[in-house]
């Protein structure tokens, strides 16, 4: 087959949904490198894509100067014909106008739909927009993938979308995270970042419905010993967070880290106590992934799919209550054994997303959507 991704965030997007996209991309090529797969993306890569080189990969960026928007929902079509392209595959939420009058089978990631539950979280003209392409990618595309079950029942729920045209495939992390550091790389890391001894670790943007605050307050009641290391892009949330630790003192004890290099990222998750995602709601929750790949227990958010990504042997919390989590932490950290059970559980449960599992399910859907 010859399956076109939307690759947008393949070129541009270094975290979430850049990562989801590149990431199918690499265990395709990987498991079946027999079919060709053409990534059309309205520009050319600023930084290092993280995957390894493959024949079976191809870029194609627009030859006329159209204004890339347009092109990426309207003018791509007529190239994916040119490029006889089979199926193609809208990697965020939305495939292009008119794709199904032009004989290519489709399939769509969805990945959440927030914008509905939390509204007040997006600006009005970006909630419209997210809403009228989520729409009409479900409409007219073939097969829709979600990457949750919570997604899935979403979907349903609020599209009134037949659960038939709906299949869910999880996602893995990068494999650099399934791979312990040495020593010497963990001290270098600890070096670099001015990181404390004894840390617990969030990741993720810096933004209301992630719920950074919470931990901030959890720590509070915690041994002085213990610090907290936020990792992720800011916004004008970020201010309320720093806000709070400067009126209680908690100044020396968090630490913002930004432009953190994607290949120490998985050293400094490996040194981490324990990693806290308290979000009020997510699509799936690939973090957690990470952190239990990297052999790390996991607190996380009661609510909405964190359960699916940490699995049962994972802690879950009111993401409105920081006594129950200052609890939660202080249990983890004081019972070794208990650490140790979660860890393991973690490893076990991450089976659930192997690589190769989840490009069968991806060139299996391909299969039964393919009109070639």
């Amino acid at each position: 087959m010859k399956i076109g991704f939307d690759g947008k965030r393949i070129t541009k997007n270094f975290t979430g949904l850049g990562n989801y996209s590149r990431f199918i991309l690499q265990i395709l090529a990987d498991y079946y490198p027999n079919n060709q797969y053409s990534v059309f993306s309205p520009s050319k890569p600023k930084n290092e894509l993280h995957f390894s080189k493959s024949k079976s990969i191809s870029f194609y960026y627009p030859k006329k100067q159209l204004l890339k928007s347009i092109w990426r929902s309207f003018g791509i079509v007529k190239d994916l014909k040119n490029e006889k392209i089979d199926i193609f595959h809208g990697l965020s939420n939305e495939i292009p106008f008119g794709l199904k009058t032009s004989n290519i089978a489709s399939v769509v990631t969805i990945h959440d739909l927030i914008f509905y539950r939390y509204p007040h979280y997006y600006p009005f003209i970006d909630r419209k927009i997210y809403e009228f392409k989520v729409r009409y990618a479900c409409k007219h595309a073939d097969k829709i993938i979600a990457i949750s079950e919570q997604t899935k029942r979403d979907l349903i729920n609020f599209y009134n979308l037949e659960e038939a045209k709906i299949e869910v495939i999880y996602q893995n992390c990068d494999s650099s995270f399934h791979t312990p550091f040495s020593a010497i790389e963990k001290n270098r890391i600890k070096e670099n970042y001015q990181l404390p001894d004894e840390y617990l670790l969030n990741v993720g943007t810096i933004e209301r419905r992630k719920n950074a605050l919470l931990i901030v307050q959890a720590l509070k009641s915690l041994d002085s010993k213990i610090h907290l290391v936020i990792i992720g892009k800011e916004t004008p949330y970020s201010q309320i967070v720093k806000n709070y630790v400067e009126a209680n003192n908690l100044k020396d004890r968090v630490h913002f880290l930004k432009n953190v290099s994607f290949k120490d990222l998985p050293g400094i998750y490996q040194k981490a106590k324990i990693f806290i995602y308290p979000s009020e709601f997510e699509g799936f929750g690939i973090p957690i992934v990470e952190a239990l790949s990297s052999g790390v227990p996991v607190i996380a958010a009661t609510g909405s799919c964190l359960e699916e990504a940490g699995g049962p042997g994972s802690i879950y919390v009111d993401p409105k209550n920081s006594n129950e989590l200052a609890e939660q932490i202080q249990f983890v950290l004081n019972n070794k054994e208990q650490r140790e059970k979660m860890i393991l559980a973690g490893y076990e449960h991450i089976k659930n997303f192997s690589n190769q599992k989840i490009a069968e399910k991806l060139i299996k859907l391909y299969q039964k959507i393919s009109k070639c």
